[in-house]
């Protein structure tokens, strides 16, 4: 057995590796690394899945689960969507319809200048295609959005997760006031310009207790990493929990280590890398 800080001195091999992806796992152009592709296929070799746990729908992490040799499960709407490596889905919990209308409507009063975009499943809906906001998303994931009526797919097919985009002091202001009038929903801000907006059960700890289950494995033997406000709960749930060098003070403060280095200089993939490096040996020593 291994205590929060063990790992620093002591060889232990996690069952399953969960990580964040924007800001995390992807550096600050959104990309992976070849070190980190590399520290990803160290973990693939030992048969360690790696799980990406995201805001992003499902197939806006496709080609950085290619690249990241993830071929399980993946946790998508920060715990709201989690599919197995067949896309079955494992979880699915939307918000209630008539609180989607509500909340909707709410928003669209209220906030003006807010960008407003939905996600159901396997599809993103926006309102407006133009808005700069969705282009420079649909550049950033490599998805295309869907334009439509929002109100008439909340009614047909049911929403995962809102997400608004806009300025900080309103995103601020828009999750303050979101949290008091629809204290049923889960509001975070994932980013100073960003706010998801999902059903109140959700979360990522949710999700990542899911997929330990679908594995048969407990979240003592996980390893996970964040660098968001919404990847709070989960590092607060698992032992081995690890806060980028680039995450806020609060996040730095709900993990038991902070890696040595930010996304931007592989720091996810360094604490990787020395882990499996400790254990090699220790495995050459037992030999």
């Amino acid at each position: 057995m291994y205590t929060p800080s063990s790992l620093a001195t002591q060889a232990w091999t996690p069952s399953v590796v969960f990580s964040d992806v924007d800001g995390t796992i992807l550096n600050t152009n959104h990309c992976v690394t070849k070190t980190t592709s590399a520290a990803a296929f160290e973990l693939h070799k030992r048969y360690i899945p790696l799980v990406l746990v995201s805001a992003r729908m499902p197939e806006a992490l496709d080609v950085i689960r290619q690249e990241l040799y993830c071929t399980g499960p993946t946790i998508c709407y920060s715990g709201a969507y989690v599919i197995d490596g067949n896309g079955t889905e494992l979880l699915s919990c939307p918000i209630d319809t008539s609180q989607a209308n509500e909340t909707y409507a709410f928003i669209t009063r209220t906030y003006p200048e807010l960008t407003v975009m939905a996600y159901g499943f396997h599809n993103w809906f926006v309102a407006d295609r133009t808005d700069a906001r969705v282009k420079r998303e649909e550049t950033v994931v490599g998805v295309q959005a869907h334009e439509v009526n929002l109100q008439d797919v909340i009614a047909s097919q049911g929403i995962h997760k809102y997400l608004l985009v806009g300025e900080p002091d309103a995103i601020e202001r828009a999750e303050a006031e979101l949290s008091a009038a629809f204290p049923h929903l889960k509001v975070v801000r994932s980013s100073p310009i960003l706010c998801e907006i999902m059903d109140g059960h959700v979360s990522k700890t949710v999700g990542i207790t899911c997929v330990c289950k679908h594995l048969n494995v407990e979240l003592i033997q996980a390893m996970v990493f964040g660098d968001g406000r919404n990847d709070i709960d989960m590092l607060q749930a698992v032992p081995e929990s690890w806060a980028m060098a680039n995450a806020p003070l609060e996040l730095r403060e709900a993990a038991a280590h902070i890696t040595r280095l930010d996304n931007n200089h592989d720091g996810f993939a360094n604490e990787i890398l020395t882990m499996l490096k400790r254990v090699q040996k220790s495995e050459s020593t037992e030999k």
